[in-house]
């Protein structure tokens, strides 16, 4: 798919982003990336930078958990394929 580049609005800023990905979807993930951050600023008394820090270390959380829950999935399925053998 060819590059194309959308603007998303994150944090009260606007980028422009060049990728191959849908326009909607980059859309959907800095909409994501934009609520996670206001969580962080309303739930903290931390100044904005501090408050960005921790949006992101909560979105490697959730990633490294998706992930490590997506690899056991993988591993029971494996198994379940191999009795069914």
């Amino acid at each position: 798919m060819e590059k194309q580049t959308t603007t998303v609005y994150v944090g009260g800023k606007a980028y422009t982003v060049s990728s191959s990905d849908a326009p909607e979807y980059l859309k959907r993930v800095a909409a994501y990336a934009d609520r996670k951050l206001r969580e962080s600023v309303t739930a903290t008394r931390l100044p904005a930078q501090q408050a960005y820090a921790l949006a992101a270390m909560n979105l490697a959380d959730e990633l490294m958990k998706a992930q490590d829950e997506n690899r056991r999935l993988r591993r029971q399925l494996r198994s379940m394929q191999d009795h069914e053998d």
